[in-house]
């Protein structure tokens, strides 16, 4: 803790854990009190895309995230201060480090072929050509590469590699998404391609992210007096700029409960606005009905961003990512099974234990389609004879093998019948959906990140000039660093807190290198060669 004098008030705009992470940071570096800390939430709970919850038919998360021991660095910073809710003695991060050493991930069956064939995923299919392809893209600099997409650098055959089916389903790219984040993404994770077959490197949670992060990190919060306030939108916010360059937040426009108000802010006293939504405007289907491809922007998770924009030249450009649904959207699906029959049968034809296989996608899908099934419980409460899985499909507008429509427009139940079908169980359909629940959700801007760009649309954490406000979210700018990752939320957080109020004696973990490791340069290098 500081002995600096401290700011009176904080004002955190979204109630994501990149908030979360910045109220923990204010408190726990900042030294400010909690109860001068406000976080503004529009939906009834805290958490943003950590999702996870039990509906009137069944269990859903919207996402599958999957945590990384070399990379999440600042993450594990946070985890390391908050305990359990199970156990005040343990940390978040201690009991994801013992849960994942008690159930480690060993992926035998990567990658399933037509007729539920396991393929042989340790063979990246990669040939010298996509390897020079590969390297071209790593050394290009972001300037060069610029808003070109993927497809702009790889030829046909790359495309069809074991490689790019794990790489993609893994990350959850497009081959119309941006060169500069896949070549982010690579960097980053590139301790991960010796390993991709097996997904051994996956870190996950004891429960689904909601329960095991959200959940415990809220209750140290509130402990400490941070004041969460629901059902408020921030619509707008003022700025005012001197004449020396420097620029601060003035007043937070807001709509509380459908009555205007508003939040002055002093002169020592500072906003963190979290701009976009990458699961605004999701929209729920169930087993008779597909979930509505919303493309009106109901939510309100763009407004605050697109009403702030035109303020300054250096705020981003919202529309370079949520302009094109089309491109942005796929759809996700979790199984609530009342009765073992289908995980039996998936462990039969996995050879892995629930909470130990990681992803199983079916390379040949017309949908692209990937599962995972959990470790049970994988939900607060969950009964001991009811079971979950969790799956996505990328290409939501392609007519499945099985059912003979688009994933989009397709009912939990029609989903069931196509994955029953990849799976090679279509002989168990009629008592697998006699107890079984399939609520799917569709995203229109769930890769919305990933979205072609140049280096002016993303804002920096802290704009030049802030002194008292700053950006946070998978939408702002923080050089190497890999959107679409809970790290990257919480390292945005650490570098608003620790620049706005100067905290230079706390240093931010670095991001990690992994080809500064000779060991791991070789195994890489291994792997790209076999």
């Amino acid at each position: 803790m500081t002995d600096a004098p401290h700011p009176s008030h904080a004002y955190l705009v979204g109630g994501g854990i990149a908030s979360l992470a910045a109220a923990a940071f204010l408190i726990r570096d900042g030294g400010l009190p909690g109860e001068n800390i406000h976080i503004l939430e529009e939906l009834p709970v805290a958490g943003g895309s950590m999702d996870g919850r039990g509906e009137p038919g069944g269990y859903v998360t919207r996402g599958g995230r999957m945590l990384e021991e070399e990379a999440y660095t600042c993450l594990w910073n946070l985890l390391e201060t908050i305990p359990t809710l199970t156990d005040e003695s343990v940390s978040v991060r201690e009991e994801i480090t013992e849960f994942n050493a008690k159930w480690p991930t060993d992926a035998k069956a990567r990658l399933i072929g037509k007729g539920a064939v396991i393929l042989d995923a340790a063979d990246y299919g990669l040939d010298a050509r996509d390897r020079l392809e590969l390297t071209r893209l790593l050394v290009l600099p972001e300037s060069v590469i610029g808003a070109r997409r993927i497809e702009d650098f790889f030829s046909p055959h790359f495309f069809a590699t074991n490689f790019w089916a794990m790489w993609r389903t893994t990350f959850a790219f497009q081959n119309w998404h941006s060169a500069i984040e896949l070549k982010r993404y690579l960097l980053r994770f590139m301790q991960e391609f010796p390993r991709m077959h097996t997904l051994a490197g996956v870190r996950r949670t004891r429960l689904n992210q909601f329960d095991s992060i959200i959940r415990p990190t809220r209750v140290w919060l509130e402990e400490r007096g941070v004041r969460f306030e629901h059902g408020v939108r921030v619509s707008d916010v003022d700025f005012t700029t001197e004449d020396d360059g420097t620029r601060r937040a003035t007043r937070l426009h807001l709509d509380r409960a459908g009555q205007g108000d508003s939040y002055e802010l002093g002169a020592d006293e500072y906003a963190f606005l979290t701009l976009g939504s990458m699961t605004a405007d999701a929209a729920y289907g169930s087993d008779t009905a597909a979930p509505e491809l919303v493309r009106a922007k109901r939510d309100g998770g763009w407004r605050l961003w697109e009403a702030i924009a035109g303020k300054a030249d250096d705020f981003g450009r919202p529309t370079a990512f949520n302009g094109n649904v089309d491109e942005a959207k796929w759809e996700s699906f979790t199984l609530t099974m009342r009765s073992p029959l289908l995980l039996h049968r998936i462990e039969e034809l996995s050879g892995n234990l629930p909470g130990t296989g990681a992803l199983m996608t079916f390379k040949d899908s017309n949908w692209l389609m990937s599962i995972v099934v959990p470790h049970s419980p994988h939900f607060e409460g969950q009964p001991e004879d009811v079971y979950t899985l969790w799956g996505y499909g990328l290409f939501v507008d392609r007519e499945g093998d099985f059912v003979g429509k688009p994933m989009a427009e397709a009912t939990g139940r029609e989903i069931l019948t196509e994955l029953l079908g990849h799976l090679g169980l279509s002989d168990i359909e009629e008592q697998a959906a006699a107890t079984t629940t399939v609520i799917p959700v569709m995203m229109p801007y769930i890769t919305s990140q990933f979205a072609p760009r140049t280096t002016h649309d993303r804002p920096l954490v802290i704009p030049r000039g802030a002194t008292n406000f700053a950006f946070l979210g998978q939408f702002t700018e923080i050089p190497e660093d890999v959107v679409f990752t809970v790290e990257y939320s919480v390292r945005g957080a650490m570098h608003a807190v620790y620049g706005l109020l100067g905290l230079d004696d706390h240093e931010i973990p670095g991001i990690y290198h992994a080809l500064a490791d000779p060991r791991t340069a070789f195994e890489v290098l291994t792997a790209a060669l076999a």
